[in-house]
């Protein structure tokens, strides 16, 4: 798939941070027990799974023991960012030097583990959504500095994007709107005299009354916020096709299809990076 967001340039910057605050001065365990053997000594280990889940990844996998060995690791992957894998699977073979394996190891499985527990949880939530019509999209409740990789993530997953930060779009929320004394009309008004044309206006509703005011001023998507069925339903029939209908608050697997069923075009959730578990991987030595 195409690597959209992960350019290379970003991936090693961000590594080579991530590598100075893991290693600091030097992996004192690695490089003492390493001090006693041959320097050309090859290790190979296989990068496993112990659940099933979305692999995700390879890319910054990879420049890990590309930073750190300057060729010495080569892996070998068996599977691809998006593939479904299961319990047991070998994922990669790594072979070379045990100097540089061992260091990496653990920044590695960091990086994978954290983005494969995001794609799968969001293939999950995506393959409920879709029969519907709806998308399943993220929100800016992400790891700081991390942001990148989880939403790259979403979208292995299957899942989509919401604004990447805060010059993406605009978005009027309740405390936007309460600074101007609740008028919806006015805020609207103001942000379209400063903003690009090619950005869009999306206002935060949580009352029935707030959809007919954002709707009147022209917004072009009106998030439902922590709405009743009932509400969403009477909502989502009042915009028909005059806006783009988000549905956000109390998003969660066992919720999601009932909101879904009402016709939304995007459900947002912070589920999908906030609270996904990582994927259990780990490294297999090979005797």
């Amino acid at each position: 798939m195409a690597k959209f967001l992960l350019n290379d340039f970003i991936i090693e910057e961000h590594v080579k941070k991530a590598l100075v605050e893991d290693i600091g001065y030097g992996d004192i365990t690695t490089d003492s027990v390493c001090a006693w053997l041959d320097e050309d000594k090859i290790f190979q280990v296989y990068l496993t799974t112990r659940c099933d889940g979305v692999f995700c990844g390879e890319d910054v996998f990879k420049k890990v023991f590309e930073v750190l060995s300057k060729g010495q690791v080569n892996i070998e992957f068996y599977f691809n960012d998006g593939d479904e894998i299961k319990k047991g699977d070998k994922i990669a073979k790594i072979t070379g030097s045990a100097r540089y394996v061992l260091t990496g190891e653990r920044l590695a499985l960091n990086y994978v583990q954290r983005m494969s527990g995001i794609a799968t949880i969001s293939r999950k939530y995506q393959n409920i959504a879709q029969k519907y019509g709806a998308r399943v999209v993220d929100t800016r409740k992400n790891t700081p500095n991390f942001r990148i990789f989880e939403k790259y993530a979403v979208k292995v997953g299957g899942g989509h994007l919401h604004r990447f930060n805060l010059c993406d779009c605009v978005m009027l929320k309740d405390n936007h709107i309460a600074l101007l004394g609740g008028d919806i009309k006015k805020a609207l008004k103001l942000v379209r005299k400063s903003i690009s044309h090619a950005h869009k206006i999306e206002v935060e509703c949580d009352k029935v009354s707030q959809v007919h005011l954002a709707l009147e001023a022209g917004a072009d998507i009106i998030m439902l916020d922590n709405m009743s069925v009932e509400q969403m339903s009477e909502c989502v029939k009042l915009i028909g096709h005059k806006a783009i209908v988000e549905a956000s608050g109390g998003v969660n697997l066992s919720t999601l299809e009932e909101i879904a069923k009402y016709g939304v075009d995007i459900i947002s959730t912070s589920a999908i990076v906030a609270n996904a578990p990582t994927l259990d991987l780990a490294f297999d030595y090979l005797d």
